[in-house]
């Protein structure tokens, strides 16, 4: 008998919505595997049964009615704690916030429910969602299916160790600096960090942010085939007038030129072997297909990187320190202490000025992007990290710090970035990123299922 747990999400809705099989059973058999996976994982820490079993329920009675339940139809889902969703806690990993019980969705969650998604948990997060790795004091830590002597990366962590264990299909995440795209590399699945404005996002129990998070922090999908991003961002990318960064493009572009600029080690980097290695087996499958793949120079990344977190840490800084000081979780304080020996306080003329050399730098990498449509890159300059690498001293974090450039820079531009985990090098997942210009994930996806034709497994 099939075990609908591990089916994908294109596999699954399509068996629903033919009613080869109940959403019920779907939602039965997802529960099931939570049951059996996530006590050693820790991934999902809200879990929500009963709920999830009513949604399948409607999705059933739709069908049976003859209604269209949507392109998600009984695909179970999670969703991260960062997001409200109403009746549950918008914890963002903090003891501060265990009690703040969201009354309405977040767009990205409307959105999804409105597609037939049957959530069925949510997912951890590191403290204030700012490091690569998942633990905090209020949920505990996250732990990789693949390997636990691994991060399960982060901040989406939680989502990215769900998925990969079958706990799910699609994994809602969040992406501002790779929180998306590095859970998906560390845990060997797919993850699509979309343009600005293509999902609209916004917590009425937060309010509105500032303005380094307007254009940088988007939510996105993890799943474990290309086609089941592609399927997961169709449903997010619904309009939602509370987003005012949200904009109705459409999903297929125009035709583009098939040119990959290749980026082994961008502004020179230091990239491990197997990394580098795998960058050149993606660029020989490309090139199979009939893609032009080409060493090329391309715009700065490592100004991008440095301006992109002093706007972090000047948000930071004035949002969260008076709540970074009462949460006191040691992981968030160490975090916060290197990234302020790497950006000291700026004053208003520095922001001014960083928003300026925002708008240079998007010229340059749109008008770079213009004429090569894709940029295949690393996603790290190391293999997934050893759990809590980031905290065990100073070293261990600048170490981190370094090989996150090409997850760190291109988000400051509002660029949409795709992991795709292409293999294992010895126990770990290795994997490459693609990165597009604004609007054009379907170029990234394309170019994806390229690189990985075929499901990955659950574990």
């Amino acid at each position: 008998m099939t075990d609908l747990a591990s089916l994908t999400a294109t596999e699954t809705a399509a068996l629903v919505t033919r009613r080869e099989v109940s959403a019920r059973q779907v939602a039965e058999a997802s529960l099931a595997r939570i049951e059996a996976r996530n006590p050693a994982l820790n991934a999902i820490v809200q879990r929500m049964d009963a709920e999830a079993l009513a949604a399948a329920d409607a999705v059933d009675e739709r069908l049976r009615r003859g209604e269209d339940a949507g392109p998600l139809a009984g695909v179970p889902v999670t969703i991260k704690v960062i997001a409200d969703q109403a009746g549950h806690a918008t914890t963002n990993g903090l003891r501060s916030q265990k009690d703040l019980i969201a009354t309405e969705d977040n767009p990205v969650v409307a959105a999804l429910r409105r597609a037939g998604a049957v959530i069925v948990g949510r997912t951890n997060t590191p403290a204030f969602s700012l490091r690569w790795f998942t633990r905090n004091g209020l949920h505990g830590a996250t732990k990789n299916p693949l390997d636990a002597a691994l991060t399960p990366g982060g901040s989406s962590g939680g989502a990215g160790a769900a998925v990969a264990a079958g706990m799910g299909a699609i994994a809602h995440g969040t992406d501002i600096a790779g929180s998306i795209r590095y859970p998906a590399y560390a845990c060997g699945v797919h993850g699509l960090r979309p343009s600005l404005g293509r999902v609209a996002a916004f917590n009425p129990s937060g309010g509105d942010r500032l303005i380094g998070a307007q254009l940088m922090a988007v939510s996105g999908p993890l799943a474990r085939s290309i086609p089941d991003l592609r399927l997961a961002l169709q449903a997010m990318a619904a309009p939602d007038p509370r987003d005012a960064w949200y904009q109705p493009m459409p999903l297929q572009g125009p035709p583009a030129p098939r040119r990959v600029a290749l980026v082994e080690a961008p502004d020179g980097m230091a990239v491990a072997a197997p990394v580098r290695a795998a960058l050149q087996a993606a660029a020989e499958t490309l090139r199979a297909a009939g893609y032009r793949v080409e060493p090329v120079q391309t715009p700065p990344w490592a100004e991008a990187m440095a301006l992109q977190l002093r706007l972090w840490m000047a948000e930071f800084r004035h949002s969260n320190l008076a709540g970074l000081r009462a949460e006191d979780d040691p992981d968030a304080n160490f975090v916060y202490a290197q990234m302020t020996r790497h950006c000291p306080e700026i004053d208003l003329h520095g922001l001014m000025d960083t928003l300026k050399s925002r708008a240079r730098l998007t010229r340059l990498w749109r008008g770079f992007l213009a004429d090569w449509p894709l940029v295949l890159c690393p996603v790290s300059g190391e293999l997934a990290f050893p759990d809590q690498l980031d905290v065990a001293s100073e070293a261990g974090f600048d170490r981190v710090l370094a090989a996150q450039m090409p997850l760190i820079a291109t988000p400051f531009m509002g660029l949409p970035g795709l992991t795709v985990t292409t293999g294992r090098h010895g126990g770990a997942p290795v994997g490459v990123q693609l990165v597009a210009d604004q609007f054009r994930e379907d170029l990234l996806l394309a170019a994806g299922e390229v690189l990985a034709p075929s499901p990955i497994p659950a574990v």
